[in-house]
């Protein structure tokens, strides 16, 4: 089965420094000390020649071309372009000092606030834009026809395999979670065909994640990951890549961003799988809604 097409430098909805920063991990270190740059300041970025650019970055002009052609560009003055286009649209809090960067030395609680909210903000915004609706189609179609829909993910991936699950389980959706490796093989080891395996992993590199979907692969079930980097290992063992657009820091692994931005695309599906049968889906939220009901509080059933 093909993988489903990444996107281009020249088309990526979501904006350039979004496309750069998925990139990363596939780039050379010095070509992502200038990605670095670039992603923390395209304005300042646009505003160097060449020759700044490199200096700034500890490299060569050689390098920094080969980083343009890396992410799509022809050439350094095609990069700047955008790199100017995209530091125009992009419009940073007052009070917030490092905004898509680690929070300085010295910063206080208020400017915290600020840029974690921006930064969380900006992480369901550009996920968004950059999300490919062909491919989420792709993937509600899947889970429709699917017999049954394993999930995969560790650690804060885990946690958003695990709403997932739930929101599908309580449309009548056959799904299930494994947050045990072992337990995770034993699963994915009899799907089949009709089936799908999805996997949920940050930064693409989680080995668990990487050989659960690869066996259910093997198996010939439909292998879905979120990720937030297209070219990492763990999408050379899916039939299709739905991506995310947040930038973690040096006090921020595993923040909020990465699964703010992991859930809009959740909710995405989610809401998606439910659409192709809204009477089915209603009824199942009601009844499901219904059955927990005395355990609220004010719910008015006398309890004894």
């Amino acid at each position: 089965m093909a993988k489903s097409p990444k996107v281009s430098a020249n088309s990526e909805p979501g904006g350039l420094i979004v496309h750069i920063s998925g990139l990363l991990p596939a780039l050379s270190p010095a070509e992502r000390r200038v990605a670095r740059l670039v992603v923390a300041n395209p304005g300042d970025a646009a505003r160097r020649t060449i020759t700044d650019l490199a200096i700034a970055a500890e490299t060569s002009e050689a390098t920094v071309i080969r980083f343009c052609r890396s992410v799509g560009m022809d050439g350094y003055p095609q990069l700047r372009i955008r790199l100017a286009a995209e530091a125009a649209r992009r419009v940073e809090p007052p009070d917030a000092r490092v905004v898509g960067g680690d929070i300085p030395p010295g910063a206080d609680l208020a400017q915290i606030i600020a840029t974690i909210a921006f930064n969380d903000a900006r992480a369901v915004e550009e996920t968004a834009e950059q999300l490919d609706p062909t491919v989420c189609e792709r993937v509600v179609d899947a889970i429709v026809g699917a017999g049954r829909v394993d999930i995969y993910g560790a650690g804060a991936s885990g946690l958003v395999a695990a709403d997932l699950q739930h929101k599908l389980h309580r449309i009548g959706r056959t799904a299930f979670y494994f947050p045990d490796l072992h337990t995770a093989l034993t699963s994915a080891a009899l799907l089949g065909r009709g089936d799908v395996a999805i996997g949920m992993s940050h930064t693409g590199t989680t080995s668990d994640v990487v050989e659960v979907l690869g066996q259910a692969r093997s198996r010939g079930a439909t292998t879905v990951v979120l990720t937030n980097f297209p070219r990492s290992p763990v999408t050379e063992v899916a039939d299709h890549v739905l991506t995310t657009a947040a930038r973690e820091t040096t006090y921020r692994s595993g923040a909020t961003a990465s699964r703010l931005a992991q859930l809009t695309v959740v909710d995405c599906l989610f809401v998606g799988v439910a659409a192709r049968n809204r009477s089915r889906a209603r009824k199942s939220l009601e009844v499901t809604a219904e059955a927990v009901r005395s355990h609220r509080l004010g719910s008015g059933r006398r309890r004894a």
